[in-house]
């Protein structure tokens, strides 16, 4: 699978480059554990108490109330794609991969992994995800693990929400497509996901 930059054209579409200073909270991401799973905080109160929370919130959600989380671990398959109302910031002090397609994208209920395209973000630099794009937990080359800041509205994530009306919808502000593979649709989630489960 081609891995685009996301200093590519390609990338435009999904997101883009944030130039700003987030040293401060690189440097509490780094105290974070890195397992051999993958675990997800949405609201951590050290990455929070940052000096650079202020200038996320005010500058890139508008001065809306933010949570600041992660996602640790080791990871390597595409396995679900989810999609928010809104941006998502990403950040780490190392590399990883996002696993990336758009809602526009899914026809009647199924996204095909096939459109599924690969971007590798560089260490300390710091991108948003457009709410127009479906992304899911970051991927790392060569089994190297990974910490990653999620920046989201304050609440997103944080409970379980199910909706026969809306199948996708699986918790607060989070629409889930799952491949069957996967964990999360052997604990019921939409099974949205056709084709190959990706695997880098």
């Amino acid at each position: 699978m081609k891995i685009y930059s996301v200093f590519d054209e390609e990338f435009k579409q999904y997101g883009r480059v944030i130039n700003d200073d987030f040293t401060d909270i690189l440097k509490e991401l780094s105290t974070k554990e890195c397992p051999n799973n993958v675990i997800y905080v949405p609201s951590d109160e050290k990455l929070e108490a940052c000096k650079e929370f202020k200038t996320l919130k005010e500058d890139y959600y508008g001065n809306m109330p933010i949570q600041l989380g992660y996602c640790n671990g080791h990871n390597n398959k595409l396995n679900c794609l989810e999609y928010h109302l809104d941006s998502e910031i990403n950040l780490s002090n190392e590399e990883f991969i996002l696993l990336l397609g758009l809602r526009s994208q899914i026809k009647d209920g199924k996204f095909d992994t096939k459109l599924t395209k690969a971007f590798k973000v560089p260490a300390k630099v710091a991108v948003e995800v457009f709410a127009t794009s479906l992304h899911y937990a970051p991927c790392a080359l060569n089994n190297q693990g990974f910490k990653v800041l999620i920046v989201l509205p304050k609440g997103t994530n944080t409970q379980d929400i199910r909706s026969n009306k809306e199948p996708m919808l699986w918790a607060t502000n989070k629409w889930l497509l799952a491949h069957e593979e996967s964990s999360e649709a052997k604990d019921g989630a939409y099974i949205g996901l056709i084709g190959e489960n990706i695997t880098l």
